[in-house]
């Protein structure tokens, strides 16, 4: 494709859709799911935010490190110490960004930043050329660039471009936009400042108003080049624009966009249910493109419709989409090599053979209770392998009794620092009973915040994923653990969920870190 007619994706799945409360994720986690971004094809992956922690850090190293088929970008504040350890973070890769920005509108210039207008700018241009003193790809940011002032953003864009930005990003950070007036916006920008041929132009669209995709799109249609999203619209608050809906737009629609993507939709799926297994956050059935009920019909007049035409209700291929992927792949006869090869294709691999032998060993138990073996199941075993590996908590046996008329309770063995404890609880249900009897042990002082039971494949025989997610001093985190028996499940969930409260690892994200 030529620049003229080619939609830059900038994800930042890694970035911004980390930052939903719970979905932080592992080094390992965040490298599976690089790997699949650019199996997928996205221009740039925004990796991190290296200055937040050395666990931050070392993710966008590792990342940098292992991508080669797209751009791997670091996100910094305007300041000297978060670009210097952005650009170190992203040194090893074969293509880096750096992604640097500051407040732009006027109740963040006063409130958070206490600066005025002209420090603003001064500070955005020092930021921008020392982020060129590293790398020739620099990304400038105007936070807030949806309640700033039109003249001021005219002003400090223009320098940012002197200064060296090569990409400029036009966050509606809050989610205020409505399409028609932000699509005005990204007009006025490219028509007003003069040197915006120099630039590639950006939005990134929060969807607190559930108009992040339709701002992005308005943004597209008045001549932004880059639209910057996430698998499954993960992130902040109520998210930002999904890259699965954005995609598809401009791929669907191209009687009304003379562009398009780079990206190969057929790995659309896949990577939904990666970020869903590893963050925990199930995708809700009803989801545009990658949820369950996407090319369901249960009308008679439009499956009628659809038999004798396709294109009578369905506006896409369910296939070109990635749902053909949901197929047989592995059986209970399936060997050693085979396992290990199948999970090289979804971008999963193992640092250690004792990390693969469990999770071999974990297949072979499931393969035994199942019959057909998804990838979607190769994804919670991998998943889950690794999350159980460390941990003050384990589950050892557990017997639960629930029957009309009686009492449930739940009999559990557990493990507590490298010890074998025996504990019992009734409860009103199940689940109930076995987390009485978990907590009668730990004594966490958390709050149950969320339970969410979701099938990971279809038939009675499915592995059920359930997320728990648990809140203790103002840190929230998210358990998930899959089994056939969902009662298992919820033991495994709840024990990750303290697992990770008890770890201490606390994740910096530093004031601002929303554009």
């Amino acid at each position: 494709m030529s620049a003229t007619d080619h939609l830059v994706i900038f994800d930042t799945t890694l970035r911004d859709g980390e930052q939903s409360p719970g979905a932080t994720m592992t080094k390992a986690e965040k490298l599976r799911i690089a790997k699949v971004l650019e199996k997928l094809r996205v221009d740039v992956i925004e990796a991190g935010f290296a200055v937040a922690s050395q666990g931050d850090f070392e993710a966008v190293k590792g990342i940098a490190e292992s991508i080669k088929g797209s751009t791997v970008c670091s996100l910094a504040r305007a300041l000297d110490k978060d670009i210097d350890r952005a650009a170190e973070a992203i040194r090893p890769a074969e293509r880096g960004r750096i992604h640097t920005f500051i407040a732009t509108s006027a109740i963040h210039m006063k409130h958070k930043l206490q600066m005025q207008p002209n420090e603003v700018v001064e500070q955005a241009v020092r930021s921008v050329k020392r982020a060129r003193s590293h790398v020739d790809d620099v990304e400038f940011s105007c936070e807030d660039a949806g309640r700033s002032e039109l003249d001021f953003l005219c002003r400090i864009i223009e320098a940012a471009i002197d200064a060296g930005a090569t990409t400029i990003n036009i966050p509606d950070t809050v989610g205020y936009a409505i399409p028609e007036q932000f699509g005005e916006t990204i007009r006025q920008l490219l028509n007003r400042i003069p040197n915006a041929d120099k630039a590639v132009f950006s939005v990134h669209c929060h969807n607190d108003l559930g108009l992040a995709v339709a701002n992005s799109l308005a943004a597209v249609s008045s001549g932004a080049r880059q639209v910057e999203c996430t698998i499954n619209g993960l992130g902040e608050r109520a998210g930002n624009a999904s890259l699965e809906e954005l995609v598809m737009a401009v791929r669907t629609r191209q009687d009304l966009y003379t562009i398009d993507t780079r990206i190969d939709t057929q790995h659309i799926v896949p990577a939904s249910r990666l970020v869903s297994t590893i963050t925990g956050f199930p995708v809700q059935p009803n989801k545009a493109i990658v949820g369950a009920n996407a090319f369901a019909h249960e009308s008679g007049i439009h499956q009628d419709g659809v038999l004798k035409h396709r294109e009578t209700y369905e506006i896409m291929r369910a296939e070109d989409v990635g749902w053909h992927t949901n197929s047989l792949v592995l059986g209970k006869h399936s060997g050693r090599n085979a396992f290990r090869s199948r999970l090289l294709e979804l971008g999963i691999q193992f640092e250690t053979e004792t990390e693969l032998n469990e999770a071999f060993t974990r297949f072979k138990a499931l393969a035994d209770l199942k019959h057909e073996i998804f990838d979607e199941d190769l994804q919670a075993i991998a998943s889950h392998t690794r999350q159980e590996e460390d941990g003050r908590y384990g589950l050892v046996t557990m017997q639960v009794g629930s029957e009309t008329g009686v009492v449930p309770r739940a009999s559990l063995t557990l493990l507590m620092d490298g010890k074998e404890h025996k504990v019992n609880a009734e409860g009103s249900g199940p689940v109930d009973a076995t987390f009485k009897a978990i907590e009668s042990l730990v004594d966490s002082g958390c709050n149950l915040q969320l339970y969410s039971v979701n099938n990971i494949t279809s038939g009675t025989d499915a592995q059920g994923e359930v997320t728990v997610r648990l809140e203790r001093g103002g840190r929230i985190v998210n358990g998930v653990g899959a089994d056939t028996d969902i009662i298992i499940a919820s033991a495994k969930a709840y024990i990750e969920a303290l697992n990770l409260i008890s770890s201490g690892g606390v994740r910096q994200h530093p004031q601002g870190a929303d554009v």
